[in-house]
């Protein structure tokens, strides 16, 4: 079965459609930038919710030892 032209045509252009589509532009400095300092932040985050669970958690020790010690 020979296809007219037109459905050839329309077969590739579809077929090709897709991988026009899903280029990236590339990145510039500024977007590198600021990626790098979302990453930054994020992980100052991070920091800083571990350290404060840490007190957190030493408080709570702290807590039950002075309630012991002063239980009779």
């Amino acid at each position: 079965m020979k296809l007219p032209v037109t459905s050839a045509f329309l077969t590739l252009a579809l077929g090709l459609t897709p991988a026009c589509g899903s280029h990236e532009p590339a990145k510039g400095p500024a977007e590198k930038a600021g990626e790098k300092v979302d990453d930054a932040a994020e992980s100052a985050k991070d920091s800083a919710k571990k350290a404060g669970d840490k007190i957190e958690d030493k408080a709570d020790e702290t807590k039950e030892q002075v309630h012991e010690s002063t239980k009779d």
